[in-house]
């Protein structure tokens, strides 16, 4: 597998994970209403979201903010060959920990753990725009 090729995959693990997010607010929105904790026209409206299924559209949102801008750098490194392979371990990087960033976001929630985690996909989010910048500067 080619470095160009490989920069595709983390952004296919990172789809996963919001295919995942939306499986699992579905799952505890439906057991929510089975249970009687909430009825399903509060979906349909979004007032009063039951704390359990609430974590989750909360980390479903999360996940098209910062990870936005992770799309648009692997695509641009992509499209000027400035990918190698350590833009690609960078965004391997970058996935795992959106992975943690969700998987605390549906669990714990605190922020505690929740926050580092983030600024360590920030950092990994911006030493990708730096490559990019560096290699357009210098070709």
């Amino acid at each position: 597998m080619s470095p160009t090729e490989a920069t595709i995959w983390p952004m296919i693990a990172h789809a996963a994970l919001i295919f995942g997010l939306y499986i699992l607010l579905s799952t505890r929105r439906v057991g929510a209403v089975r249970d009687g904790r909430a009825k399903a026209e509060q979906f349909r409206e979004n007032r009063d979201e039951p704390a359990e299924s609430l974590v989750v559209k909360n980390a479903i949102a999360n996940q098209f903010e910062l990870p936005v801008l992770f799309y648009a750098v692997s695509i641009l490194l992509y499209l000027v060959d400035a990918d190698n392979p350590v833009t690609v371990a960078g965004g391997w990087l970058f996935v795992a920990l959106r992975y943690a960033h969700a998987y605390v976001h549906v669990t714990s929630n605190r922020l505690r753990y929740r926050r580092p985690l983030f600024i360590a996909s920030l950092l990994v989010a911006m030493m990708l725009w730096l490559w990019l910048a560096v290699w357009l500067a210098l070709t």
